[in-house]
């Protein structure tokens, strides 16, 4: 959430008079991030019920993985076709491999299926 804050609060930087940002996208570029900032509040609010109420987050934590991996993938792609490699350098490297053990992460500490705990209950 505090990714996505942060970038809906870029996207009004980026807009004030008189500044200087790091990635110089241009306007459209910042709405996108903006968007992407949404997102992420919203996601990160499902993490957190997720993490307050268990029985609800195996598909929350399944759902991250999946945009997790998906997001190594872009990033390992970028990578590769080296248009890219000339702003962030060996960061997507990095990002990929840390997005995957994120995803691994999630797909194992997720909490069993309901149907699991009701069986193993009874």
């Amino acid at each position: 959430m505090l990714v996505g804050v942060t970038s809906i609060l870029g996207f009004f930087a980026y807009h004030s008079p008189g500044s200087d940002v790091m990635v110089p996208t241009g306007p459209v570029g910042f709405y996108f991030v903006a968007f992407a900032g949404f997102a992420l509040v919203g996601w990160g609010g499902c993490l957190i019920g997720a993490a307050k109420h268990p029985e609800i987050g195996h598909s929350v934590g399944t759902a991250t993985a999946f945009a997790l991996v998906l997001g190594a993938v872009i990033r390992m792609a970028a990578w590769i076709v080296g248009d890219y490699y000339v702003f962030p350098g060996e960061a997507l490297r990095v990002e990929a491999t840390a997005f995957l053990i994120l995803a691994l992460a999630f797909l194992w500490l997720r909490p069993p299926a309901r149907a699991a705990v009701e069986r193993a209950s009874t």
